[in-house]
């Protein structure tokens, strides 16, 4: 039987060997490819990892990034104390950037009722930062 086998550099070589020895060592191969694709197939490489550039953070922005997530956090926690109301006045005019008169158009209010909606609800979140 013969068996090919390839080095580092890539030179490849083959050589005869008995038939015992060339199945016991296609067996071996077989059991080495099992237990690599048994091992990582339940887990990430960490190359993997690289692009979403949130799971390793490099030392220059990691302060800056904890504070970020922190302070997300406060916001959110302060969000939850306006009523749905003033969420979802929050919502259009921060995230969707609808225009403060269409909204007041809309709700038959005038623009300054809406303003001062906004300063309540600023208020409100910076008592609860």
């Amino acid at each position: 039987m013969k068996v090919r086998y390839e080095f580092v550099n890539g030179e490849i070589s083959e050589i005869e060997v008995d038939d015992n020895l060339g199945e016991l060592l296609v067996d071996f191969d077989r059991q080495e490819y099992n237990n690599d694709h048994k091992e990582t197939r339940r887990h990430t490489s960490l190359d993997g990892m690289e692009y979403e550039g949130e799971a390793f953070l490099s030392p220059e922005n990691t302060e800056e990034q904890v504070l970020k997530r922190a302070d997300m956090a406060c916001l959110l926690r302060a969000m939850e104390a306006l009523t749905p109301a003033q969420r979802e006045l929050v919502r259009r005019v921060y995230f969707e950037n609808e225009k403060i008169s269409k909204i007041a158009r809309e709700e038959g209010v005038s623009h300054v009722a809406i303003h001062d909606r906004l300063k309540r609800i600023y208020q409100k979140i910076k008592n609860n930062f």
